[in-house]
Parts: structure tokens; sequence; C-alpha cells
């Protein structure tokens, strides 16, 4: 029987107390963004956020807790842009939509950093204090081929090497991680600038490192809409993945079906159910009604385990409605039961 598992990846939005709080200690420039090295008022601040993001999680009952990474001035650039051996650029507008990050450029070796195990060390210790053992921690880290697309290089010299490098360090950094249930690898480039024909192998060789250096499940989390097909092919095949996340919220979700009929899909599958992007909140029954939906355009697919998640990261909702659409996917799983 196929476990439902409400779980939300990435970035949260920063409660309102706090933006005007940090923007005070931080201040408003390029030059006064996160570097890795805060303290004081500033990491108290942060360690406040963490554990009401981590509250807020366990009051909704969803099945895996995230650190929520209020520290991350962006949603996929921040492993880079806070390691020494990485220079920020201008600011780069992120895919389609109004956000930005600083461009990360590479000067030197990618050795290895500990920032987000930090991270995850304070958030596993909120866990453990509340005693919810029934929510274990799930991490969340951009995966090799977005970071690798959207950071600058100027060390490597050559694509391959770059992304290969990127995903080492990665998996360096997983390897230092606290226990946790299940790993989310963000990779929204892979639907929004695909491998090259003939690269896609790349690619996959590049999640299946920074995968192998977990024992938890592993989840590769796309957004913006459907994969091409040839190179969801190759990731169900090559990647080592636990799990593909599919965008059912977008247009072009009849693609992603017919991706999954005509070439299988991995032994679980994380369904993007709620809009990250948009305030309307959904019903519990609709997400529930979704699953079953999904689920049943794939009667050959036998899942392990179903994951209820948004379709992209939660940090562009006002506060209320974060929270309203954490308790509906929460709630679907009992719908669903």
């Amino acid at each position: 029987m196929t476990e439902r598992v409400a779980a939300t990846p990435g970035i949260y939005p920063l409660p309102d107390w706090a933006k005007g709080t940090l923007s005070d200690l931080k201040g408003h420039q390029k030059g006064d963004l996160l570097s890795g090295d805060e303290g004081g008022e500033i990491a108290e601040t942060y360690g406040e956020v963490r554990a009401e993001l981590v509250d807020d999680q366990l009051e909704a009952g969803l099945d895996r807790v995230a650190e929520g990474q209020a520290r991350w001035d962006d949603m996929i650039a921040h492993p880079l842009t806070v390691h020494e051996s990485v220079e920020t650029g201008g600011i780069v507008r992120y895919y389609d939509n109004n956000n930005f990050y600083r461009d990360p450029r590479v000067v030197d070796d990618l050795d290895f950093s500990g920032d987000v195990a930090g991270e995850l060390e304070a958030a596993a210790d909120l866990i453990d204090g509340t005693n919810a053992g029934d929510a274990p921690l799930a991490a969340t880290l951009p995966g090799p081929y977005s970071l690798a697309d959207l950071a600058t290089d100027e060390h490597y010299g050559d694509d391959a090497e770059f992304q290969a490098a990127i995903a080492d360090f990665l998996a360096g950094e997983v390897e230092a991680f606290p226990a946790h249930e299940t790993l989310f690898l963000l990779e929204p480039s892979l639907v929004t600038n695909p491998p090259a024909d003939g690269t896609e192998e790349r690619a996959t060789d590049a999640i299946a490192t920074v995968a192998a250096a977990t024992d938890a499940d592993v989840v590769v989390q796309t957004f913006y809409g459907a994969l091409d097909e040839k190179l969801y092919a190759h990731l169900v095949d090559e990647a080592d993945a636990d799990a593909l996340g599919l965008d059912l919220v977008a247009g072009d979700r009849e693609d992603t079906v017919y991706n999954v009929q005509e070439y299988g899909a991995t032994e679980s599958i994380a369904l993007g159910l709620v809009d990250g992007q948009n305030t309307l909140v959904e019903e519990p029954e609709t997400v529930a009604e979704r699953v079953e939906w999904f689920e049943g355009q794939a009667p050959a697919a036998d899942f392990e385990t179903t994951y209820l998640t948004p379709n992209t990261e939660l940090f562009y909702l006002p506060e209320n409605k974060y929270r309203a659409k954490l308790s509906a996917l929460a709630a679907a799983t009992e719908v669903l039961e």
C-alpha cells in the first residue's frame, strides 16, 4: 500500500516581525547580504525564525519537517554564495519570475563548507526538543545541475568538470548532515534550461553522485512545468533517485502524465499539488483528488511513497497563506486514508 507523506522542500517566507529586524541588522545593499559568518543578534534572530518555522510545520501536521532556510537570500545559489571559494557578482533574475540571486562566481576549488549542515543540526535539535517522533527531518539542497546552471565558472574551465565539481561539493555537504529521512534536491533548471541533447547522462551522473552521499530517500524536485520526455526517461533510469518531483499545477501536466505512462516512474513519486505562487488556498479534498487523479493515470505504477508537496517553494506567499497550504497538504493525507 502506498504511503502518503506531506512534506515541503525549500525556503519558507520570513515572518513579518523578522523582516524589519533583519533589515535593520543586515542593511539593504548587496554588500549587506548574508556571508555565512554572521553572529550576534543576526544569528539569534535567525534562530528564532527557525524555531517558528519548525513549529509551523509541526502544528500543521506535516510528515517531514524542513529547516525552512530563512538564512538563504535566494532559493538555489546560497550554498555557493556563502563559500570562501566563491565571489558574488551582479544581481540576476531567477527563471521567469520576479526573484533574484547574486551570481556566484566560482574562483577556486569547492572544498567542504558545512554551512547547510549547521542549519540542519539546529533544526534537528528543535525537532528532538518537541519529541516529534512522527515528523523526522527533511533536508533541502539545490540539485547539482541547477546550481551549475546558475553559477559562473571562473576556475574549472570545462562545463563537464564544473558540473562534476558542483556534484562532489554537494555530496560532501550531505555527508555532514545530521540524520534525515528525506533529501530534496531542487532542480528547476531541468525544466527551464534542460541539458543539451547528448549531455543528459552528465546531469544524471551529477545527481547520482549527490544521492549516493545519503541513506535517506532522495527526491529530485522539478518545477515550472513538465520535463522533456527524453530527459525524463534518463532521470528515471540513471539518477538513482527514490522519487521524481513533478509539477501538477502547471498547465502542461498532461505531458507529465504522458511521460509516466510512456517511460515508467521511480519507485516513489513527489507531486506538486498546491500552487506555491498563488495565494488561493486549496481545500484538502482538492489536493487529495489531485493525488487520486494522478495515481489513476498511472495504474501500472505501484508507488512505495507518494509525497504531497507544493509545486514550488513557498517563500513567495504571505505568512497566513503559507501556513494554510501546509495544513492543506497535511489534511489531504488524512482524506486519502
